[in-house]
């Protein structure tokens, strides 16, 4: 069978198309699951009727998926090693696939179930952090090996402070708001089914825009992803690297490649490491958080010389076998990695700097690019998502956080504080949870409105947030050992 350009076996095709359509299913599921936090108090504050709420937002989610630049998207792969990520055909590849999508899809479907705003963010996370575990414990690594712990760290400060922000934000914006702004009908309840003064309409529909459209900037990335992480395991050579990258752009790196492997090799005279030594350098350079040593320099230069090698001749990546395409990736990823570490942790000197990072760019074009048609798979399954399933989580924001009914004003200041950490959050690719964000929000507003917690919903909340890592770790890790055993044993693809 031949997909994407890539011949695979007519087992594993049909399992790639049913990898395809779950992950969207993901993204329908997160839709009427996480986006109902954004429609929540337009629909509570009657600003919109449900119907025409849910199309709006969907519209604004899509929008915000199709205009992201792919940076949570890209954290979310670098949450997994390159080996599992590129071990194409793999019964490790297929396991993690059916893993990260099966336990991703019960704990959001059970949760919404329950009505509980629990985070498909956290769902993901735990899942791709089980498979990762499970994979090490699998071929004999340490548990280190699994996980890039670096980009682990930098996920869970996201997920664990954004909660924060937006129960302390909310609650000064509120406090602020009530200072500065003399209008007693912002700060009352619906009434009934009576709409809010125009003025106040307008607002929150504002806010639920751009919620919405910060929510498909941030969580439609995870969509993204997902599918790439499907489509890299299963058919690298469609999707290792970009292959749309011209033949300028390949003569190009392979120059910068000469160019940065002389600059490194200054950095450390009289040190040559093999490739499997190099690898192993900056593998250890990634995952700690130690300064370069003269290794680290003589790593990098033998990692561009072998890219310099592989690429040499070659036209573009089409004339790169499927094996090489992969390495191609591993290469290139962790080469542009480490010089970013570099320069981020300024480690290089000043005058040495531009080189390497006009050569990391060039690196990053080669692995980190989303084709178009997978943004609009997942913008149109993500809108549509949004369209259903709302009723649940738009009870527990309006009325089950806070002993008195929402109003205009807080449900106005929970939504702006959402939108402005999700935004800023998606700007530095961290992924973050709409659902905590916002109901926290919500939370902090019913406290400095003083009216009161309802200790249940609150409790019911937190044990969703403080479960949601665990189970989903242990659901990814359980499910990924299960299928690795199937499709060992029922469609006998190799373990390797």
């Amino acid at each position: 069978m031949d997909l994407f350009g890539q011949t695979i076996t007519t087992s594993q095709g049909c399992f790639l198309l049913f990898a395809l359509a779950l992950a969207l299913g993901f993204e329908f599921v997160n839709g009427f699951h996480d986006t109902a936090n954004a429609v929540a108090t337009v629909i509570y504050t009657k600003s919109l009727k449900p119907v025409p709420a849910v199309i709006w937002s969907g519209c604004w989610n899509l929008i915000g998926v199709l205009t992201s630049l792919g940076t949570v998207a890209f954290g979310i792969l670098a949450l997994l090693p390159s080996d599992l990520v590129t071990n194409a055909g793999s019964g490790a590849s297929y396991a993690m696939v059916f893993a990260l999508l099966i336990s991703a899809i019960i704990w959001n479907v059970g949760t919404w179930f329950l009505g509980l705003p629990a985070s498909s963010s956290h769902t993901m996370i735990g899942a791709i952090l089980g498979v990762g575990l499970a994979y090490a414990l699998a071929h004999g690594q340490s548990l280190e090996d699994g996980i890039n712990w670096t980009q682990v760290q930098n996920v869970f400060a996201a997920l664990l402070l954004s909660p924060l922000v937006g129960f302390f934000g909310s609650a000064l914006l509120l406090v602020v708001a009530k200072a500065l702004i003399k209008k007693p009908e912002l700060f009352q309840p619906p009434d009934g089914d009576k709409p809010p003064p125009t003025w106040i309409r307008s607002l929150l529909i504002l806010t639920c825009t751009g919620v919405s459209f910060s929510h498909g900037s941030n969580d439609g990335q995870k969509g993204m992803g997902l599918l790439l992480l499907i489509l890299i395991g299963t058919v690298p050579g469609a999707f290792a690297v970009n292959l749309e990258t011209s033949p300028q752009d390949v003569t190009q790196i392979v120059m910068s490649s000469r160019a940065i492997e002389s600059q490194f090799h200054t950095m450390a005279p009289g040190l040559t490491l093999t490739s499997v030594q190099a690898r192993t350098e900056l593998k250890s350079f990634l995952k700690n958080n130690g300064t370069a040593t003269p290794s680290t320099y003589a790593a990098i230069a033998t990692r561009s010389s072998d890219i310099a090698t592989l690429l040499t001749s070659k036209n573009d990546f089409n004339d790169l076998s499927v094996a090489q395409r992969s390495i191609l990736r591993g290469e290139a990823s962790q080469v542009a990695d480490s010089i970013g570490k570099l320069a981020k942790k300024k480690m290089l000197p000043a005058d040495q700097l531009k080189a390497p990072v006009v050569y990391e760019k060039s690196l990053d074009k080669v692995t980190k690019y989303i084709p178009l048609w997978i943004k609009f798979a997942v913008a149109l399954a993500l809108g549509i998502g949004t369209m259903v399933g709302w009723k649940r989580i738009v009870v527990t924001v309006g009325e089950k956080i806070g002993k008195d009914h929402m109003t205009y004003g807080q449900g106005a200041s929970a939504e702006l504080v959402a939108m402005a950490t999700i935004g800023l959050a998606t700007q530095f690719g961290l992924p973050v949870s709409t659902t905590h964000v916002l109901s926290s929000g919500v939370a902090g507003t019913m406290w400095a409105n003083q009216s009161g917690l309802q200790g249940n919903t609150l409790r019911n909340i937190i044990l969703a947030w403080v479960l949601t890592l665990p189970v989903c770790i242990f659901l990814g890790a359980t499910i990924f050992s299960a299928a690795l055993y199937l499709v060992f044993h029922v469609m006998h693809i190799s373990m390797i």
